[in-house]
This record gives C-alpha cells, sequence and structure tokens, in this order.
C-alpha cells in the first residue's frame, strides 16, 4: 500500500511539473514493470529476440514521453503500461511475420488470469485483431481484458481506473473472455 501511494504522489508530482519526481519513479516500478515484460516474453517464441529489459525500457520511454497524459493513480500508469507493451509486442510480431512472409504466425501461451484457454497456444496477432474488434463493439471490455491481462491489474485496481464496480469489472471480464474465446477460436479455424 505504501509504494501504492509513493507512485501515485510521485505521478501527480510529475504532473505538476516535476521531472525529477520521473526520475525517481522508475527505480520503484522497474520491478513490477520487469515482472509484466518477463510474463509476456516467457509465452513467445523461443528464438524471441526481444528482451525483457528492452520491452521495459522501450515502454517506460513513451510512456514519460507522454505530454497528454494527466497522471492520476498507479492503476493508471500500470493501465498505459499494459497498452504501450501489448502495442511494442505486437508490432514486434508483426515485423517478424513480415520477415517471414507469410510464415507461421507468432505463438503465445495466454496468462494463467484469461485462464480460458490454459495450456492453448494463441496468435499474438489473432489475439490484437480480436481485441481491436471487441473495442469496436464494447471499448470498456477491451480494456478490461488489456488491463488485466496485458497490465496485471486486479479485479480492484481496473474498477478503480474505470470507475465502475468492482461487480461490473467481474461481470465484464466474464463477458469479454467468453466473447474473445469465440473470436480466437473462429479464427483459428
Amino acid at each position: 500500500m505504501e509504494e501504492s501511494r509513493s507512485i501515485t504522489q510521485l505521478l501527480l508530482e510529475s504532473r505538476g511539473g516535476d521531472r525529477g519526481a520521473l526520475d525517481q519513479l522508475m527505480p520503484i516500478v522497474y520491478s513490477e514493470l520487469r515482472r509484466l515484460a518477463e510474463s509476456y516474453l516467457q509465452r513467445e517464441r523461443q528464438d524471441h529476440t526481444l528482451q525483457a529489459t528492452a520491452l521495459v525500457n522501450e515502454a517506460y520511454l513513451r510512456l514519460i514521453d507522454q505530454k497528454t497524459v494527466s497522471w492520476h493513480n498507479r492503476a493508471q500508469f500500470f493501465g498505459l503500461a499494459a497498452k504501450m507493451m501489448r502495442r511494442i509486442l505486437v508490432n514486434h510480431a508483426e515485423a517478424h511475420h513480415a520477415a517471414k512472409r507469410g510464415g507461421h504466425a507468432q505463438k503465445l501461451s495466454l496468462d494463467e488470469a484469461v485462464s480460458f484457454f490454459e495450456a492453448e497456444q494463441v496468435d499474438l496477432l489473432a489475439l490484437n485483431v480480436a481485441l481491436n474488434r471487441l473495442a469496436a463493439l464494447d471499448e470498456r471490455q477491451s480494456e478490461i481484458i488489456e488491463l488485466r491481462f496485458f497490465g496485471g491489474l486486479t479485479i480492484e485496481e481496473v474498477a478503480e481506473m474505470l470507475q465502475i464496480s468492482p461487480a461490473t469489472v467481474k461481470r465484464e471480464w466474464s463477458m469479454a473472455k467468453a466473447w474473445l474465446k469465440r473470436e480466437i477460436t473462429l479464427s483459428d479455424e
């Protein structure tokens, strides 16, 4: 809880123009960002060239370079970090796929948090396409999946960030997982 308050305080100070607050922020959030990056990369192909350190550094640089973000709290920060990491990984997968000119799509196992596939492999590009389709239908459900899966946020943190009840997050989470499972399964056929 103390760390969460510290992160929030530093984010608020940086929002107020204190660039030194961002310098203090990195050591505090680095281990959590690194844990997320390692979790994502663990599900990548064996010969994946993107390392956890590079993923964290690139995501962090993109985060602090955001001029239009008005930082509010830890959940918002890690939510945006999740989006940044997803974009970086998808861009990397697209580049790899393009380089192979139609070779096999990159696979990853969905996290236990998205337990509907457990040991199965899911195409990262297909997951990205399905999440984009879900966003067109229900932006909040897509954001909940992204925050929970890519951001590693708890139900309560997502509820706080989206300013909705935890019960609503749980309900939307369940519906979005079911929809996503159906979409990815249909795209594999």
